[in-house]
């Protein structure tokens, strides 16, 4: 069978938006399918949509007789009918646009940790010439030169091309503090050069009339919906989770504290669950095994402090006065037990405080670098609570100590004279090694050994860890044997 079609006008004109089309459609038997070709003319103009239709009509059975004339027998002709979608309105969609440029989102949130945050710029409905878009940020709550760096510019969009980042680098500030914004916005668009589709050429392009370059107008670039985003500057988890676990864990008087000795000597006698640094519910923890073991250990130090008056009196100094007094009495009492033992035992004093003693008052230090290393997102808490603490113990711990020690002689008419002893050998042997631990951190710092001062490879950590645990039995043995006489250096 056969049937004709034929396009025909709407608001697309034939030959200057599409070509005209007419002819005749054969289905042979069998066939249900047939496609109709039709040309559309691409332009370089801006236009509104436009569309034109395709008519069927006059379907007809081939080798019988057409329809409107007398059959031989009209009983045994075949008949062919149009359906009822016998017309198609074809919608010519103009692509000439310069683009609507936008942000992918109105609001953005971002940790201040981030370093540098990357927001979207969309350009759609269309991808035509190169564009220039305009941005900047506006301070809100978040400040420039503050908490993110000030940024403008202009992003160039170059044919076809459909996004374009900008970044912002934020500052991190290490303070806890509470969430900040600031936006960024765009400027109008400016259409720089008309560029050209894919398979375009230069040669034989349509002149533009007035009219035309109105209707073009239209087509310039322009802004969407989303012109401004508000960056949110989140506090770093990480900064913020280490900040709410030590208040939760330091008994600071503002934050825990204590009203009286009454509450000090339960909390004193009670068995208290451990710290559970992988717990995020806040559900209260029974004490395990391990809590009744310690609690039995420790509960004479627990009492004996449940003695400390309570934060509340004398707006805490009462507590400060007397912790640092009772601190002071422990560690006079300690040096007396280390010296004694090394007396039943056999070693000189020298000995016993490089070893008992030193271990006995580092052991706390080791723990509270274990604690920051896991937590912290930098090493710099881990070694600088190791380096600080040996500070204060050398500058304030020894300093303080000689100074009174001085003033009292003095008062007294005396000069005050320590023999050294085996301190010069000490101090030596310890800088030397101090250096080295100093110098294997640095060399951690490569990327193709470990990349950084703390954790890396399995293998790594294992090599470093046994480094240093034989550097500290090396620095004991040298100075037991300087101590006896056995390396007669100094």
């Amino acid at each position: 069978m056969e049937v004709d079609y034929r396009t025909e006008d709407g608001t697309a004109n034939a030959g200057s938006d599409y070509e005209f089309a007419e002819g005749t459609l054969l289905f042979k038997p069998g066939e249900t399918l047939k496609e109709i070709t039709v040309g559309v003319i691409d332009d370089d103009i801006f236009e509104e949509d436009e569309y034109f239709y395709v008519h069927l009509s006059n379907p007809r059975v081939v080798g019988y007789p057409e329809i409107g004339t007398a059959p031989l027998d009209a009983s045994a002709t075949p008949k062919a009918v149009l359906g009822d979608n016998h017309t198609a309105t074809v919608t010519i969609y103009d692509d000439d646009h310069a683009g609507i440029f936008t942000f992918e989102t109105a609001s953005q949130k971002v940790s201040e940790s981030v370093g540098v945050m990357e927001v979207k710029v969309l350009r759609t409905s269309g991808a035509r010439g190169l564009v220039a878009v305009p941005y900047r940020t506006v301070d809100a709550s978040a400040r420039a030169g503050e908490d993110y760096e000030l940024a403008a510019g202009k992003l160039e969009f170059q044919n076809d091309e459909t996004m374009k980042i900008i970044e912002v680098k934020i500052i991190d500030d290490e303070e806890y503090e509470k969430n900040k914004n600031f936006i960024i916005e765009l400027g109008e668009p400016v259409l720089l050069e008309i560029g050209q589709k894919h398979g375009d050429s230069n040669e034989n392009k349509p002149l533009v009339g007035a009219e035309d370059e109105e209707v073009a107008k239209m087509g310039c670039p322009s802004l969407g919906k989303h012109t401004q985003v508000e960056v949110v500057i989140e506090e770093s988890y990480e900064f913020k989770n280490t900040v709410d676990k030590l208040i939760k864990k330091t008994n600071l008087a503002l934050v825990v504290g204590s009203s009286s000795w009454r509450e000090q000597f339960v909390s004193a006698v009670t068995v208290s669950a451990g710290d559970d640094d992988d717990e995020e519910s806040g559900e209260e923890r029974l004490p395990s095994c391990f809590d009744y073991i310690m609690h039995f250990l420790t509960v004479f130090w627990k009492v004996l402090f449940a003695f400390v008056p309570p934060t509340e009196y004398w707006n805490g100094w009462a507590c400060f006065i007397v912790s640092i007094s009772l601190i002071g009495v422990l560690t006079a009492v300690t040096g007396d037990l280390a010296s004694h033992f090394g007396c039943t035992v056999g070693l000189k004093d020298s000995v016993t405080a490089v070893v008992f003693v030193a271990l006995g008052t580092s052991v706390p230090d080791t723990f509270a670098s274990k604690v920051a290393a896991i937590q912290d997102q930098y090493a710099d808490a881990s070694i600088g609570n190791v380096t600080g603490s040996n500070a204060v113990n050398v500058f304030l711990g020894i300093g303080v100590a000689w100074t009174i020690a001085a003033v009292v002689w003095r008062s007294k008419g005396e000069v005050f004279k320590v023999d050294p002893g085996n301190l010069a050998f000490s101090v030596t042997l310890f800088t030397i090694m101090a250096l080295l631990c100093v110098i294997t951190l640095l060399y951690r710092r490569r990327p193709g050994v470990a990349g950084g001062e703390l954790g890396g490879p399995r293998t790594c950590k294992i090599i470093t860890s046994l480094l240093f645990v034989s550097m500290w039995l090396i620095y004991i043995l040298l100075a037991s044997l300087e101590a006896y006489c056995h390396l007669p250096v100094f």
